[in-house]
Protein backbone atom coordinates (compact mmCIF):
# COMPACT_ATOMS: atom_id res chain seq x y z
CA UNK A 1 0.00 0.00 0.00
CA UNK A 2 1.84 3.08 -1.23
CA UNK A 3 1.14 6.41 0.39
CA UNK A 4 1.52 9.22 -2.13
CA UNK A 5 2.83 12.53 -0.74
CA UNK A 6 0.39 15.43 -1.12
CA UNK A 7 0.71 19.16 -0.50
CA UNK A 8 3.91 21.09 0.16
CA UNK A 9 6.85 19.13 1.49
CA UNK A 10 8.56 20.14 4.75
CA UNK A 11 11.87 21.98 4.19
CA UNK A 12 14.98 19.83 4.36
CA UNK A 13 17.18 20.06 7.42
CA UNK A 14 19.89 22.75 7.11
CA UNK A 15 23.53 22.31 7.89
CA UNK A 16 25.95 19.57 6.97
CA UNK A 17 24.32 16.82 4.94
CA UNK A 18 24.47 13.53 6.88
CA UNK A 19 25.60 10.31 5.22
CA UNK A 20 23.09 8.01 3.55
CA UNK A 21 23.18 5.38 6.28
CA UNK A 22 22.87 8.01 9.00
CA UNK A 23 19.86 9.63 7.30
CA UNK A 24 18.16 6.28 6.76
CA UNK A 25 18.63 5.42 10.43
CA UNK A 26 17.23 8.81 11.44
CA UNK A 27 14.11 8.08 9.37
CA UNK A 28 13.80 4.60 10.93
CA UNK A 29 14.12 6.02 14.45
CA UNK A 30 11.46 8.63 13.71
CA UNK A 31 9.17 5.98 12.21
CA UNK A 32 9.65 3.68 15.20
CA UNK A 33 8.53 6.47 17.55
CA UNK A 34 5.55 7.34 15.34
CA UNK A 35 4.34 3.76 15.03
CA UNK A 36 4.65 3.40 18.81
CA UNK A 37 2.59 6.52 19.55
CA UNK A 38 0.13 6.68 16.64
CA UNK A 39 -0.14 3.02 15.63
CA UNK A 40 0.17 1.75 12.07
CA UNK A 41 -3.06 3.31 10.85
CA UNK A 42 -2.39 6.73 12.36
CA UNK A 43 1.19 7.04 11.15
CA UNK A 44 1.81 8.91 7.89
CA UNK A 45 4.90 9.24 5.73
CA UNK A 46 4.58 13.02 6.05
CA UNK A 47 4.66 12.89 9.86
CA UNK A 48 7.70 10.60 9.83
CA UNK A 49 9.49 12.92 7.40
CA UNK A 50 8.73 15.95 9.59
CA UNK A 51 9.97 14.15 12.71
CA UNK A 52 13.18 13.15 10.92
CA UNK A 53 13.70 16.64 9.48
CA UNK A 54 13.80 15.44 5.86
CA UNK A 55 11.67 15.70 2.72
CA UNK A 56 8.80 13.30 2.13
CA UNK A 57 10.44 12.41 -1.17
CA UNK A 58 13.58 11.28 0.64
CA UNK A 59 11.58 8.93 2.88
CA UNK A 60 9.91 7.52 -0.22
CA UNK A 61 13.32 7.08 -1.81
CA UNK A 62 14.42 4.83 1.06
CA UNK A 63 11.03 3.14 1.62
CA UNK A 64 8.53 2.92 -1.21
CA UNK A 65 5.45 2.64 1.01
CA UNK A 66 4.27 2.75 4.59
CA UNK A 67 4.13 -1.05 4.58
CA UNK A 68 7.79 -1.20 3.62
CA UNK A 69 8.73 1.40 6.24
CA UNK A 70 6.89 -0.59 8.91
CA UNK A 71 8.62 -3.75 7.74
CA UNK A 72 12.01 -2.06 8.06
CA UNK A 73 11.22 -0.82 11.56
CA UNK A 74 10.21 -4.34 12.55
CA UNK A 75 13.17 -5.88 10.68
CA UNK A 76 10.91 -7.55 8.11
CA UNK A 77 12.27 -7.63 4.57
CA UNK A 78 10.41 -6.28 1.57
CA UNK A 79 10.63 -9.80 0.10
CA UNK A 80 8.62 -11.21 3.01
CA UNK A 81 5.95 -8.54 2.59
CA UNK A 82 5.82 -9.25 -1.13
CA UNK A 83 5.36 -12.98 -0.58
CA UNK A 84 2.25 -12.35 1.50
CA UNK A 85 0.91 -9.81 -1.00
CA UNK A 86 1.58 -12.19 -3.91
CA UNK A 87 -0.75 -14.74 -2.33
CA UNK A 88 -3.63 -12.60 -3.62
CA UNK A 89 -2.35 -12.70 -7.20
CA UNK A 90 -3.80 -16.05 -8.29
CA UNK A 91 -7.33 -17.41 -8.76
CA UNK A 92 -9.88 -16.15 -6.24
CA UNK A 93 -11.11 -19.73 -5.76
CA UNK A 94 -7.91 -20.70 -3.91
CA UNK A 95 -6.96 -17.45 -2.19
CA UNK A 96 -7.61 -18.81 1.32
CA UNK A 97 -5.12 -21.64 0.95
CA UNK A 98 -2.49 -19.36 -0.62
CA UNK A 99 -2.81 -16.74 2.10
CA UNK A 100 -2.45 -19.15 5.03
CA UNK A 101 0.46 -20.95 3.31
CA UNK A 102 2.33 -17.70 2.59
CA UNK A 103 1.61 -16.35 6.07
CA UNK A 104 2.89 -19.45 7.85
CA UNK A 105 5.91 -19.71 5.57
CA UNK A 106 7.00 -16.19 6.52
CA UNK A 107 6.16 -16.45 10.22
CA UNK A 108 7.54 -19.93 10.78
CA UNK A 109 10.50 -20.08 8.39
CA UNK A 110 14.18 -20.07 9.28
CA UNK A 111 14.95 -16.71 7.66
CA UNK A 112 15.67 -13.58 9.74
CA UNK A 113 12.14 -12.34 8.96
CA UNK A 114 10.66 -15.16 11.03
CA UNK A 115 12.85 -14.26 14.02
CA UNK A 116 11.74 -10.63 13.83
CA UNK A 117 8.08 -11.60 13.52
CA UNK A 118 8.29 -14.03 16.42
CA UNK A 119 9.85 -11.30 18.56
CA UNK A 120 7.04 -8.97 17.52
CA UNK A 121 4.48 -11.60 18.42
CA UNK A 122 5.93 -11.99 21.92
CA UNK A 123 5.67 -8.22 22.30
CA UNK A 124 2.02 -8.30 21.26
CA UNK A 125 1.14 -10.50 24.21
CA UNK A 126 2.47 -8.03 26.80
CA UNK A 127 2.41 -4.66 25.05
CA UNK A 128 -0.79 -2.92 23.96
CA UNK A 129 1.03 -0.68 21.48
CA UNK A 130 2.67 -3.65 19.79
CA UNK A 131 -0.73 -5.36 19.71
CA UNK A 132 -2.29 -2.39 17.93
CA UNK A 133 0.59 -2.08 15.46
CA UNK A 134 0.51 -5.74 14.45
CA UNK A 135 -3.29 -5.89 14.15
CA UNK A 136 -3.51 -2.70 12.10
CA UNK A 137 -0.64 -3.80 9.87
CA UNK A 138 -2.20 -7.17 9.00
CA UNK A 139 -5.65 -5.60 8.58
CA UNK A 140 -4.21 -2.96 6.28
CA UNK A 141 -2.41 -5.59 4.22
CA UNK A 142 -5.55 -7.71 3.84
CA UNK A 143 -7.82 -4.71 3.21
CA UNK A 144 -5.60 -3.58 0.36
CA UNK A 145 -5.84 -6.96 -1.32
CA UNK A 146 -9.55 -7.82 -0.89
CA UNK A 147 -10.80 -4.65 -2.58
CA UNK A 148 -11.06 -6.40 -5.94
CA UNK A 149 -13.54 -8.92 -4.51
CA UNK A 150 -16.36 -6.39 -4.76
CA UNK A 151 -17.55 -6.51 -1.13
CA UNK A 152 -19.26 -3.52 0.45
CA UNK A 153 -17.06 -1.58 2.87
CA UNK A 154 -18.66 -2.86 6.09
CA UNK A 155 -18.69 -6.49 5.00
CA UNK A 156 -15.08 -6.22 3.82
CA UNK A 157 -13.98 -4.67 7.13
CA UNK A 158 -15.63 -7.45 9.15
CA UNK A 159 -14.16 -10.17 6.95
CA UNK A 160 -10.68 -8.64 7.16
CA UNK A 161 -10.97 -8.45 10.95
CA UNK A 162 -12.02 -12.11 11.12
CA UNK A 163 -9.18 -13.20 8.83
CA UNK A 164 -6.69 -11.17 10.87
CA UNK A 165 -7.89 -12.79 14.10
CA UNK A 166 -7.61 -16.25 12.56
CA UNK A 167 -4.06 -15.69 11.31
CA UNK A 168 -2.80 -14.17 14.55
CA UNK A 169 -4.63 -16.79 16.62
CA UNK A 170 -3.06 -19.69 14.73
CA UNK A 171 0.42 -18.26 15.19
CA UNK A 172 -0.16 -17.57 18.89
CA UNK A 173 -1.46 -21.11 19.36
CA UNK A 174 1.53 -22.68 17.60
CA UNK A 175 4.34 -20.45 18.87
CA UNK A 176 3.32 -18.69 22.09
CA UNK A 177 0.71 -20.80 23.91
CA UNK A 178 2.10 -23.89 22.15
CA UNK A 179 -1.08 -25.92 22.01
CA UNK A 180 0.26 -29.47 21.69
CA UNK A 181 -1.96 -30.59 18.81
CA UNK A 182 -1.05 -27.47 16.81
CA UNK A 183 2.66 -27.49 17.56
CA UNK A 184 3.00 -31.10 16.48
CA UNK A 185 1.05 -30.69 13.24
CA UNK A 186 2.87 -30.19 9.95
CA UNK A 187 2.42 -26.83 8.29
CA UNK A 188 0.70 -28.22 5.18
CA UNK A 189 -1.79 -30.07 7.36
CA UNK A 190 -2.68 -26.73 8.97
CA UNK A 191 -2.98 -25.18 5.49
CA UNK A 192 -5.40 -27.90 4.35
CA UNK A 193 -7.64 -27.41 7.36
CA UNK A 194 -7.55 -23.62 7.62
CA UNK A 195 -7.50 -22.78 3.90
CA UNK A 196 -11.21 -23.51 3.28
CA UNK A 197 -12.25 -21.52 6.38
CA UNK A 198 -10.13 -18.55 5.35
CA UNK A 199 -11.48 -18.89 1.82
CA UNK A 200 -15.06 -18.63 3.10
CA UNK A 201 -14.16 -15.51 5.07
CA UNK A 202 -12.13 -13.64 2.45
CA UNK A 203 -13.90 -14.66 -0.74
CA UNK A 204 -17.47 -15.82 -0.15
CA UNK A 205 -19.18 -17.45 -3.15
CA UNK A 206 -21.53 -15.11 -5.01
CA UNK A 207 -25.14 -15.15 -3.88
CA UNK A 208 -27.38 -16.85 -6.48
CA UNK A 209 -29.65 -14.35 -8.20
CA UNK A 210 -33.26 -14.77 -7.41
Amino acid sequence: MTEQPTGPMPPPRRGRRPGQNSTRQTVLDAARRRFATDGFKGTTIRAVAADAGVNVALVMQYFRSKDELFGAVMSISADALARIADAFGGPVESVGERVIRAYLAVWEGDQPDADALRAMLHGVITNEQANTQLREFIESRLSEDVRHLGLDSHDAAVRVALATSMLIGITVGRQIVQVAALVGEEREAIVRRVGPALQAVLAPPPTPSE
